[in-house]
């Protein structure tokens, strides 16, 4: 049988929705968002809200969050001419900062920013550049926290939040380690009074790092699709977590993977139920067809269609039976992408 092409592949992970279901802004309260159950087992489907999800998970599952936390990454710096370069905050680099820019610069210029700092680019390479400034070498983030706006997913278009909303909304109540240029958007959901219930009825909560990069919302590439490779995140686990999700996976608690990322660090990171990498870069892309040997169940968002997300659900319910829980959740209205209402798939 032949395999089908890239573009029926897209095709096959494409649905339509109303515009008006993307959601603009959070739930409030957080855990007032609704929520879908799937339990593969059984095959059914649960319409719930999602303060309600404990009512659904194993007993004494381990639930694992992302802690990364959302940079204010958007800056525009001035070319020598005038012209304007808009920028986004990548990576530090060695001494220097990475960042996506548009506009026309070379190696050597010199980039001024409003508050009168200024940088000499380093390198130019297609999209991206290496900037430069020894006051803020090693420590961009400060520059940023002055001086940059939040950046929200391209597919969220006129949102309510102003600056400061968005530096508190699009920011889970649990991210601690800066570095991503989009939130963990599975982990928006979840209030600290929700987290308190989980801990009281026995689920233990852990924490791994992946520092969520652009390439979370660009488009799969055919070459991507052709070796099975994503774009590259870095993530980390401490090894207190990974001593404690090593004994859970012996005790035979299952494993809450809280958003893709999460899932996508547990699965790079371990091998025959260790955490034998625990600390790296990821270019895992998980597809139907894939397995999953270290996590059991996933608490996702709805995403956008022809993405990797997507189909990294579909490996654990099936292209088939996935689109069609998404054409349940546009009947009943439920709100789309990362602002959006969630998915728990046992």
């Amino acid at each position: 049988m032949q395999s089908p092409s890239f573009t029926e592949v897209l095709r096959a992970y494409d649905y339509p929705f109303p515009p008006e279901l993307i959601a603009k802004e959070p739930a409030r309260p957080r855990d007032s968002a609704r929520l879908m159950v799937y339990d593969r087992k059984n095959d059914t489907v649960t319409l719930d809200t999602f303060r309600n999800i404990a009512k659904y998970l194993p007993k004494n599952s381990v639930i694992v969050f992302n802690q990364s936390k959302v940079l204010p990454a958007k800056f525009t710096l001035e070319k020598s001419t005038g012209g304007k370069v808009e920028a986004l905050f990548l990576e530090e680099q060695g001494n220097a900062a990475l960042i996506l820019a548009s506009g026309k610069f070379a190696e050597g210029d010199t980039l001024k920013h409003d508050s009168g700092e200024e940088f000499l680019v380093q390198n130019r390479k297609d999209h991206t550049a290496l900037i430069y400034n020894k006051k803020f070498e090693h420590n961009f983030v400060s520059f940023l926290e002055e001086h940059g706006t939040t950046p929200l997913p391209p597919y969220i278009k006129n949102s309510p939040l102003n600056e400061a909303e968005r530096r508190t909304e699009y920011q889970t109540v649990f991210a601690n380690e800066e570095g991503s240029v989009a939130a963990p958007t599975a982990g928006l959901h979840f209030t600290k009074e929700l987290i308190t219930e989980l801990e009281r009825n026995g689920h233990q909560i852990l924490s791994i790092t992946l520092h969520v990069q652009l390439g979370t919302f660009a488009p799969i590439t055919e070459a991507q699709w052709q070796s099975k490779t994503l774009h590259t995140e870095h993530y980390s686990i401490d090894a207190k977590t990974c001593r404690a999700l090593e004994e859970a996976k012996k005790s035979g608690s299952k494993i809450i993977a809280v958003g893709t990322t999460t899932l996508r660090t547990l699965e790079s990171a371990s091998e025959n139920g260790s955490i034998t990498k625990p600390s790296g870069r990821t270019n895992l892309f998980l597809r139907e067809g894939d397995s999953l040997h270290f996590v059991d169940s996933l608490i996702t968002n709805f995403h956008v269609p022809r993405s990797s997300l997507l189909m990294l659900v579909a490996c654990m319910t099936g292209r088939e039976r996935l689109m069609k829980l998404y054409a349940e959740a546009i009947e009943n209205k439920f709100r789309l992408f990362s602002f959006g209402d969630g998915m728990l798939v046992l």
